[in-house]
């Protein structure tokens, strides 16, 4: 099965929701809930468990529990031998009663990393093994409308299409990713605008330079946004190219995200100001547009040193 496509999803579940994870879970996968929270909710939880048995209740191996009410944080534990172990609190809260929102959750080796609405959250170390999760239960005070269990390898590409659409479903995970071919060159067929994400996911070659992305405007040779990882270097370069000239170069980061021979997902998410550039669940950069008609950015270009897995506009 390609990764353009979910090894697993679930449709509008029912709450308490309790599903077994075909294959389990593997470093490189990823699981992503979308939903809303209701207005008066006061809390909800996501555990990744092993079985779904409720007597004796069965071990989990990350509990992610959103609390609203007093103080609003995010408490983390697993569950072993029916004994709760010490608490992780994150006071961070990405979730607004009311609205949407996309959690996802990248496997690790020897961590958890979840990110929401495109900003990562915090990491929880692996208590209990990994291979012992073969289910997800979600319940309390939480709406879902789609959930996707995202392999991390693909045998072979989609069928070829010349347009990367936006996806006409509201809340769909997946679009049509068309001929994945490097170098890639897609059109937005209505432009980009505040609240669109752009997710690429690819694999860096063995022995990389660098590899491009770049959000262009299609009846011109202007660049709004160009994102430059240069591997060898370990520098993120990112610009933009107007009238003829690139523009000042920002480059600073605190870390470097990409290595050769490794599995991404950077994600693009457009605000109103700027855009917001994660990878692999964790935010790294804004950048302020310098194209302001964001509709007429209706281009989107990746070449360089990496085998690209699937593309997706939502």
């Amino acid at each position: 099965m390609s990764l353009a496509n979910p090894k697993q999803t679930v449709l509008n579940p029912t709450i308490p929701f309790a599903g077994t994870i075909l294959g389990g879970l593997k470093p490189g996968e990823m699981v992503l809930i979308q939903g809303t929270v209701p207005n008066k909710s006061d809390r909800f939880q996501v555990d990744l468990a092993c079985g779904s048995s409720t007597k004796p209740r069965a071990d989990v191996v990350f509990h992610f529990n959103p609390r609203f009410k007093r103080s609003p944080c995010i408490v983390c534990n697993t569950l072993q031998q029916e004994r709760w172990g010490k608490e992780e609190i994150h006071q961070l809260m990405p979730y607004r009663h009311g609205a949407p929102f996309e959690t996802i959750i990248l496997v690790q080796k020897d961590l958890f990393k979840v990110a929401v609405n495109g900003s990562h959250v915090l990491e929880y170390r692996h208590r209990l093994d990994l291979e012992k999760v073969d289910t997800l239960l979600i319940s309390g005070q939480v709406a879902v409308e789609a959930i996707g269990f995202i392999p991390n390898v693909s045998p072979a590409p989609p069928p070829p299409s010349i347009v990367m659409s936006k996806v006409t479903q509201p809340n769909a995970l997946f679009s049509e990713s068309g001929d994945l071919s490097v170098p890639y060159r897609g059109r937005l067929q209505t432009g980009i605008s505040p609240g669109d994400t752009l997710t690429i996911k690819g694999k860096i070659s063995l022995y990389p330079h660098s590899f491009s992305v770049n959000l262009s405007l299609g009846d011109s040779e202007d660049i709004a946004l160009h994102l430059n990882p240069r591997i060898k270097a370990g520098v993120f370069v990112r610009n933009s190219y107007l009238n003829e000239c690139w523009g000042p170069e920002e480059n600073t980061l605190p870390s470097f995200p990409f290595s050769p021979g490794e599995y991404f997902e950077l994600i693009v998410f457009c605000e109103a100001q700027q855009f917001k550039v994660a990878v692999n669940g964790i935010h790294l950069l804004d950048y302020k547009h310098r194209v302001q008609d964001l509709a007429r950015v209706n281009q989107l270009e990746i070449v360089g040193d990496l085998q690209l897995l699937d593309v997706k506009l939502w």
